[in-house]
């Protein structure tokens, strides 16, 4: 069984990590594409009332979007980064609303609190 969490992690790592860096990856090729058609207006009055560009908030969130993708194909810090998409997700849906958007989102949110919860090895004082 060891064998099959094991490669069910790795599966389960390498698949979302294709998702956020593609989307990281993208954000930087096509930053007007993500301002103009995904960032919502309310996000862009407010970060012009805090002194910072909405292209700043694109390149931010692409960011970590890329952290997230690499920690998942590294197997580094999986936890920590998993959680941190798994907020970002859920501060998105949060201004888009139910769509179609959101029923994928609620997919891979699903996956990312799938690796926060997968269970540890247990490390044996005597091995």
């Amino acid at each position: 069984m060891w064998q099959s969490l094991r490669i069910s992690h790795l599966i389960l790592r390498l698949f979302l990590a294709a998702v956020f860096l593609w989307f990281g990856i993208d954000k930087f090729f096509h930053p007007l594409y993500w301002l103009n058609t995904w960032l919502p207006h309310s996000i862009v009055a407010f970060s012009a009332l805090v002194h910072v560009s909405a292209s700043s908030l694109v390149y931010g969130v692409a960011v970590v979007e890329l952290l997230v993708g690499i920690s998942l194909v590294s197997n580094m810090f999986v936890d920590f980064f998993a959680l941190v998409a798994a907020v970002l997700l859920i501060i998105i849906s949060l201004f888009y609303g139910f769509n179609e958007i959101l029923v994928r989102d609620i997919g891979i949110l699903g996956g990312l609190l799938a690796l926060v919860f997968w269970p540890k090895p247990v490390l044996s004082r005597y091995s």
